[in-house]
Order: C-alpha cells, then sequence, then structure tokens
C-alpha cells in the first residue's frame, strides 16, 4: 500500500515501554495462573463428552436443569454450533455403579418392546458394556437392528451365519438418552458423538502437548540459527516463549468471565499454540531477512538505523498480511460457534502478540546484545 511506502518509525526508542508492557502482561498472567489455575477440558482431565442434535431449537438451561441431578456428579452443558446442538461434559468415563442396574433396566425394557418374553442370557457384562446370547441368529438380528436404529451402539459377535450372542455398550449417553426422552417428548434428538478420555490417557496427552510444543521451539531455534546467526534464533525463540506463556496467561486470566467464550485448554487449543508459534516466527523471519540485506548493504550503518528501518520497510507487509489474518478469525469468532470459537480467540489474540513480539521482543533482543556486548552483527 502506498500509505506505508515511506513509512519510517523509531521502534527501537519505544522499547523500553513494550519491556513495561511485557512484563505487566506476563505478571498479570503468573498471578491468574497461580490463583486461578488453568482449566483443563475432557482431552487432558478426562472423562466423556457427549453431543446432542435437536430437531427443534431447544433452550440450554431446560436441558441443564433436566441432567442435573441424575447422578453424574458435575455435568457442563452448552450450547454446541446452533440452538439445537447440545454438547454435555461430565467427568465420569463409565455409568456409576449405583445407576448401573437402573440402564440395564431400560436396555431390557425396549428389548422386551422388540419381541415381548423373547428368551435371552446375559453371558458377559461389564462397565462399559454387556453381552446377551439369544435363542437362535434370525431374533439376534432383528434385536441389533431395532436396537441401532433406536439409537443404541449394539452389534453382532461374529459374523458367522450361526452367530447368536449380540454386544450392546453402554455409556454415558444412553443414561442420558434415557433422562431426557422421559423429559422431552416433543423434540427428538440424536446423539452426534460420544468421546471418552481415561485419566491415564489424559496424562499422557498432556505430556505429549508440552512436548510438542517443546521440540517445535527447539526445530525453530536450530533452523534460525543455520538461516541467520544463533543470536537471532535465540531472538526468535525468547518471542515465542513470550508469545506462548503470555496467551496461557490470559487463558488464566479470562476463564470463565467472557459469557460464550469457553477457555479450556484442550488439543484443539494445543493445535492454537502451535499454529501460533508457526505464524510468529514467520513473521519474525520476514523481519530479520530485510535486517540481514539492509546489513549487507549498509555496512557502516548503525545497527540501531538499521533495525528500525528495516522493521518499518516490512510494516505495509505486516498489517497487510496481519490485518486480513484477524479479520478472516473475527469472523471465525463470532460465526463460528462453539467448536471453533476458543481456537480462533487464542489465534487472533496470537497474531497480535506475535506481530507485536516480532518488533519488540525479537529484533529488540538482537540490539541489545550487539549493544550491550559490543558486537558487530555482519553477514
Amino acid at each position: 500500500m502506498r500509505i506505508f511506502q515511506n513509512f519510517q518509525f523509531d521502534f527501537l526508542s519505544r522499547r523500553k515501554y513494550a519491556y513495561f508492557l511485557s512484563s505487566a502482561l506476563f505478571l498479570i498472567g503468573v498471578i491468574s495462573a497461580i490463583f486461578r489455575g488453568f482449566h483443563f477440558g475432557v482431552d487432558f482431565n478426562g472423562g466423556s463428552e457427549i453431543v446432542l442434535q435437536f430437531e427443534k431449537p431447544i433452550q440450554i438451561s431446560d436441558v441443564r436443569e433436566y441432567v442435573d441431578g441424575i447422578g453424574l456428579g458435575f455435568v457442563e452443558v452448552k450450547t454446541f454450533g446452533d440452538e439445537t446442538g447440545v454438547m454435555i461434559r461430565t467427568e465420569q468415563q463409565v455409568i456409576p455403579p449405583q445407576i448401573y442396574p437402573r440402564v440395564i433396566e431400560g436396555l431390557e425394557s425396549v428389548i422386551e418392546k422388540i419381541i415381548p418374553a423373547v428368551p435371552r442370557q446375559i453371558v458377559d457384562s461389564s462397565a462399559n458394556s454387556i453381552t446377551y446370547s439369544f435363542a437362535n441368529p434370525d431374533t439376534t438380528n432383528k434385536i441389533v437392528d431395532a436396537l441401532l436404529e433406536a439409537g443404541f451402539q449394539a452389534g453382532k459377535i461374529s459374523e458367522e451365519p450361526n452367530n447368536n450372542q449380540m454386544l450392546v455398550n453402554i455409556g454415558i449417553a444412553d443414561w442420558i438418552k434415557e433422562n431426557l426422552r422421559t423429559k422431552i417428548s416433543n423434540n427428538s434428538f440424536i446423539v452426534l458423538k460420544e468421546d471418552r478420555v481415561g485419566p491415564k490417557i489424559g496424562e499422557e496427552l498432556k505430556r505429549d502437548a508440552v512436548l510438542a510444543l517443546f521440540f517445535a521451539l527447539v526445530a525453530i531455534l536450530f533452523y534460525l540459527g543455520f538461516r541467520f546467526k544463533f543470536i537471532f534464533a535465540i531472538g526468535a525463540v525468547a518471542a515465542l516463549f513470550h508469545d506462548v506463556l503470555i496467551t496461557l496467561g490470559l487463558y488464566a486470566a479470562l476463564y470463565g468471565l467472557i459469557p460464550g467464550l469457553n477457555l479450556e485448554i484442550d488439543l484443539t487449543i494445543v493445535a492454537a499454540f502451535l499454529t501460533l508459534i508457526g505464524y510468529s516466527v514467520n513473521d519474525t523471519v520476514v523481519v530479520f531477512d530485510r535486517i540481514r540485506e539492509n546489513l549487507k548493504l549498509h555496512k557502516t550503518r548503525p545497527l540501531f538505523d538499521i533495525v528500525n528501518s528495516s522493521m518499518s520497510q516490512t510494516m505495509s507487509r505486516t498489517i497487510l498480511t496481519g490485518g486480513a489474518t484477524l479479520l478472516t478469525l473475527l469472523v471465525l469468532l463470532i460465526f463460528g460457534g462453539e467448536v471453533l470459537r476458543a481456537f480462533a480467540f487464542t489465534m487472533f489474540f496470537g497474531i497480535i502478540i506475535g506481530t507485536y513480539s516480532s518488533i519488540f521482543v525479537a529484533s529488540a533482543f538482537v540490539y541489545e546484545y550487539a549493544n550491550k556486548f559490543s558486537k558487530k552483527v555482519e553477514f
């Protein structure tokens, strides 16, 4: 854009103000993390996540009231997508023992409706499944098909022609369905998905997420050290740590304060942080490339002026690219629904702080190092 064609700004003279701002944001994040903590989703804490799709719009407060006292402990209910979608989260992975017999009673009553007084035998049962044996394969096939149509997770034990056994998976969703269908009779619904994560898997995912972020930063350190100089690599990685830590602090500080925005940390948010790292380092590399070009062209010019002019010269690209991305994320934030809202929020704030850190952290770090240790930066 022509408005930025001859743009010049003394960024480095304002770096002390930026240091103060970064320190304040970091301090707010640390205090929030200590006193409020981070809130992890089902992916990391373990539990069940059930998504229901209703035929007609449903009042989320009604669903919350209906499932609040069905014996699952703390249950989180919120809108999923539009007004016909509901997401239910609970820390339970399996049906609680005190509820299990009532779930089996409900299953038995459905089987009775399919074929009254049908001879059957329970040959095996566990916390999340039950196996029936019937008199013949035809009866087994008929009941399996009817249960599937009714929304149960039923299937034959084997595809052999003489198979007469049926396995029914029993999850939290089945208990929720049974309760809601008795209370919401004029609005049919289906279970879109039911995800269950055990506590051990949650801990492994948490560890893998931290390792993914760590190795991404190490890989970037070596890449930039090879492409530029090691001091540039350290400056870039310091800026990335700055972006991730401040954005994490934002999660602790704002959790539960913005209506309609669920700032739980789950695998989607980890993906947002990795995407943020990639975007931020790309913006930093653009600035570093221009600094390197100007260092080669103006070997006697002070580093202070070169860094300032390089950041000014790349400002047109930064504003246009960042602005277009922010507009896209703003649309996702407003219209993307519950699933994408936290991801879009993380990226929206992260791009702003990432662009800021490319100028006032990464580039300023290189200048501070050269100035303090009287090192000449050249290529």
